[in-house]
């Protein structure tokens, strides 16, 4: 992939980062207990690099500043947090659920696993408790999820998939139009992307809403951000290293 693949295609410009992005997280797990954070700081310099090429090519990709955006960030991670323990996990539905279904009708061996290694994502854990490498990893994780993942995701979710389900020609469908399939598929996909998939769906649900009320992305990216950036420190503040 180059510019100029990117200028001539609407969809790749704003399918394949994320693609690449997803497939590079579902991998960093696989390479050990400190190789996930390694993994985690070269996705995290690739995805700043790939927003840094798309941003020409997409317009409504604009961080944007309103009390909208302040209040549903500020909004999503009270949701977020306060769900937490009132609901199974996807990984606790796969094993509860999902699994014994296939055993019974003999399709055992396409059981899900248990994702990831046992261990929360902590840097503490591997590196020590005051060391400046698990400090430092902690830091990518807080950057990479505040400034990294919000536009990759928005732009994904909320200006290509939501107006491609309502048509193919999707530049052509106003951000701000409220379409009720495509409005809760994508909500459902994206909150179904995360293993805490109650509040992803319900935070799908907002931060489209915010998109069609503002008719405009940005705010949506700024609210994101606000969002995983409160997480972010909640996780250290309360040491609730589960939500990552």
């Amino acid at each position: 992939m180059n510019r100029s693949q990117f200028k001539n295609s609407p969809i790749l410009v704003r399918v394949a980062p994320f693609a690449l992005f997803l497939l590079l997280t579902f991998c960093q797990n696989y390479f050990g207990e400190a190789g996930r954070y390694w993994f985690y700081l070269g996705k995290t310099l690739i995805g700043g690099w790939l927003i840094w090429v798309i941003r020409p090519f997409i317009a409504e990709m604009r961080w944007q500043i309103s009390w909208a955006a302040f209040g549903v960030g500020v909004g999503v991670f009270a949701l977020w947090v306060g769900l937490d323990g009132l609901y199974p996990t996807l990984d606790q539905l796969s094993q509860s659920y999902f699994s014994p279904l296939l055993k019974k009708i003999g399709l055992e061996s396409w059981s899900p696993k248990p994702s990831g290694p046992p261990n929360p994502w902590n840097p503490y854990l591997h590196f020590g408790p005051v060391s400046a490498l698990g400090s430092a990893f902690v830091l990518v994780r807080i950057l990479g999820s505040s400034l990294v993942v919000p536009p990759l995701e928005e732009v994904f979710f909320r200006s290509f998939l939501y107006r491609y389900l309502a048509r193919p020609d999707f530049q052509s469908v106003p951000l701000g139009q409220f379409l009720f399939r495509p409005f809760l598929i994508t909500s459902l996909i994206f909150g179904f992307e995360h293993r805490e998939w109650l509040p992803g769906v319900l935070c799908g649900f907002v931060y489209q809403g915010l998109v069609v009320w503002e008719k405009r992305l940005g705010d949506a990216i700024t609210a994101h951000a606000l969002t995983n950036l409160l997480l972010g420190l909640w996780v250290i503040w309360k040491g609730a290293w589960h939500f990552w």
